[in-house]
């Protein structure tokens, strides 16, 4: 495409590569989660989330989509993704017994 930069990914995929990241990462983090907390009350699952959260920026600079064009929206954009999926995930493992 006209607007892709030769050594980069058009915006349209780097915005579908970040989303599907921060889903495996969410729906990852709740399964763990699920496996290692004791509790819907134990603290421990909200560090696994907080882990999974922070383990994605480093995985992302690998690719190459972490560069000097992200900003804080872009960061609160992975966490907040990455903690919506969780959550979601984990309360339906909670919910189901699993």
């Amino acid at each position: 495409m006209a607007t892709e930069s030769a050594d980069g990914m058009s915006s349209h995929m780097r915005g579908l590569t970040v989303t599907t990241i921060t889903a495996i990462a969410g729906i990852g983090a709740a399964f763990v989660s699920n496996a290692v907390a004791s509790s819907a009350t134990d603290s421990l699952a909200l560090l696994v989330v907080l882990a999974a959260i922070f383990v994605q920026l480093p995985l992302l600079r690998g690719i190459g989509i972490l560069d000097d064009d992200f900003s804080g929206k872009d960061y609160l954009y992975i966490s907040f993704m990455t903690f919506a999926l969780w959550f979601v995930s984990w309360g339906i493992l909670l919910t189901a017994g699993a």
